[in-house]
């Protein structure tokens, strides 16, 4: 069965979302930001759930919250920390063609702004760095396709993202 769904996984300010709604006005389909549905299931902000619940509380949430997706001909754009849920990927890359938007940790750092008010899920005296570097491998293993961006603009990251998918369901590819 072919996987009616795209979902796009890389760094927080790595253009999940820019990318996402772009792509899916592209190629028609829907664009779901799970932040968005986390905190419509929730009626919380993300900070306040990591406020409130702490790291492994919002984890457990987001987790979920990705496992129950039901979606089709959908771009999804989880949230940077998704990658930790083993239930949420698991029913992802059974649902969808998983895409790592690549960044250098240089121009992560250059995008970023206030992490708090991002919601980035960062535990107490991690520092971005190790955090580009603990993810960095779980991005790697879950991609189905790996684009790298640094240096591309988002019209262009589309453009090649578009291709590489066109490519993939002419010849019927759906895994690695």
């Amino acid at each position: 069965m072919k996987k009616a769904n795209i979902t796009l996984i890389g760094m927080p300010a790595s253009g999940k979302s820019t990318i996402g709604v772009l792509l899916a006005k592209r190629i028609g389909y829907s664009f779901v930001d799970v932040d968005l549905v986390i905190q419509e299931q929730t009626g919380r902000l993300l900070k306040e759930i990591i406020a409130d619940r702490g790291m492994e509380g919002f984890l457990r949430v987001e987790d979920a919250v990705n496992a129950s997706l039901d979606v089709r001909r959908s771009v999804i754009a989880p949230g940077g920390s998704v990658i930790y849920g083993a239930a949420a990927m698991a029913h992802l890359k059974e649902i969808s063609t998983v895409v790592y938007l690549k960044l250098t940790f240089e121009e992560v750092e250059r995008r970023l702004g206030d992490l708090t008010d991002r919601g980035v899920a960062l535990r107490d005296g991690m520092s971005l760095r190790e955090l580009y570097e603990e993810r960095v491998p779980l991005y790697e293993r879950y991609a189905d396709i790996t684009v790298e961006e640094t240096g591309e603009n988002p019209g262009r990251t589309v453009d090649c993202l578009r291709s590489i998918m066109e490519k993939r369901i002419a010849a019927g590819i759906q895994e690695k």
